[in-house]
Order: structure tokens, then C-alpha cells, then sequence
């Protein structure tokens, strides 16, 4: 069965060329034009990513992608027309797992949305859970259990926080991190990664400002302690 991409966009040509990309490679693309539209289609047709424009009549995008992330962790690919880094962290801060800036090659949309499905949902892996400290990975079900209680994770903070606890003790740079999750295709900047581990720890940790399981090793990256 064929994936379903939503396209939140206003700008028809966008719209027309980046649905005949996506349908070329296979994909069924719904579109909704608006934001309260596109709200309302992830609701009730449950597509299995979102391309979300950022500047939207009705209802922007950063609204729109607040309001999905309160409901689901459907993931989120967003597109901007701002080139200020400032635009970018908020909009990855509330929960995008992607951005991509105006104007942008089509060819570069379809290879994110298959890269970020492609970790969604992708072969079943040889090693079916992790466990390290009071944090348990199920690398099937897609889930996280931090001291038995489930916490919800965008597809980018789950492959993030694998990638430590796989490692635990291990300093990751940045850059390792970037290609651990974003992959080769990503071309963004390394400070993409704080954004997300702020999100991360906010959502495992006890006390986000005082960190017992990821761990920032200034100048270097990040690390997953083990014995918290």
C-alpha cells in the first residue's frame, strides 16, 4: 500500500510540481491549501507525512505543526521562505523533523520524505530493543519507556536518542549525530542537533536543565550516560 503525503501549501505551482514529483515515486498525495485544512486532513485521513508550509493563510504553519505534534507524532517536513536560522530552530523546536528553504528542488523533497520514512518505518532491524539505564527502546513497536512510563517522540528525537543509547558512554559529535538521523541527503547546520536534543531531554529527563541521561561534552557533542 502506498505511503499518503500531505501537502499543507497555498502556492498552486508548488503544489503542482511537488505532487507530481511525489506521485511519480509513487506516493498518494493529498493537499489541503489552508491551515485549518490541513489540520482537519491529518485528523481524519491520517497521512504518513506532512509537508508544511510555513507562511499559511487561516492558520500558519508553525500553528498547525504545534497542533499536530499535541495529537501525534506524524512526521513533519516543513517549508519556509525565511532564510533566518532563527526561523528554522523554532520551527524544528515545536516539532518539525525537517525544513527545507524556498526555492528548493523537488528531486531533494522526495529524497527527505523517503529518508525520513524510511527510518519511520523501514526494515525490521537485527536488534529489537535497547536498554540503558532507566531507558528502554523498542526498536519494532517504535516506542520508548523511560522508567516504565511511554514518552512520545518525534521520528527524528527517536532515531537521536538510538543512536546514543546504542553507544552509551560514547561521545557522538554532531556531525555523527546529524548523519545518524537526518542521513547524507541533509545539508543543514550542526546546531539542527541542539534543537532537537533540547526537545529531547525535555521530554525524558527528570530535569531537563540538569541532565542525567544525555549529556553535553562542550566542544566535542553529546553522550548518553549509562548510570545516570
Amino acid at each position: 500500500m502506498a505511503k499518503s503525503i500531505l501537502i499543507v501549501e497555498d502556492e498552486e505551482q508548488i503544489v503542482r510540481v511537488v505532487r507530481a514529483y511525489l506521485e511519480q515515486a509513487g506516493y498518494e498525495v493529498l493537499v489541503a491549501r489552508n491551515g485549518p485544512e490541513g489540520l482537519m486532513r491529518v485528523r481524519q485521513q491520517r497521512p504518513d507525512l506532512v509537508v508544511l508550509d510555513l507562511m499559511l493563510p487561516g492558520m500558519d504553519g508553525l500553528d498547525v505543526c504545534r497542533a499536530i505534534r499535541r495529537e501525534s507524532s506524524t512526521p513533519i517536513i516543513m517549508l519556509t521562505a525565511r532564510a533566518e536560522e532563527t526561523d528554522k530552530l523554532i520551527g524544528l523546536e515545536i516539532g518539525a523533523d525537517d525544513y527545507m528553504t524556498k526555492p528548493f528542488s523537488p528531486r531533494e523533497l522526495v529524497a527527505r520524505v523517503r529518508a525520513v520514512l524510511r527510518r519511520v518505518g523501514g526494515d525490521e532491524p537485527a536488534e529489537t530493543l535497547i536498554r540503558a539505564a532507566n531507558v528502554e527502546i523498542d526498536l519494532q513497536a517504535h516506542t520508548v519507556l523511560v522508567q516504565g512510563q511511554q514518552v512520545d517522540l518525534t521520528p527524528t528525537e527517536f532515531d537521536l536518542l538510538v543512536a546514543m543509547a546504542r553507544h552509551p558512554g560514547r561521545v557522538l559529535s554532531r556531525a555523527q549525530l546529524l548523519d545518524a538521523t537526518l542521513g547524507e541527503v541533509y545539508e543543514g547546520y550542526e546546531r539542527t542537533i541542539d534543537v532537537h536534543i533540547k526537545n529531547l531531554r525535555r521530554k525524558i529527563e527528570p530535569d531537563p536543565r540538569a541532565p542525567r541521561y544525555i549529556q553535553t561534552v562542550y566542544g566535542v557533542g553529546y553522550r548518553f550516560q549509562e548510570t545516570p
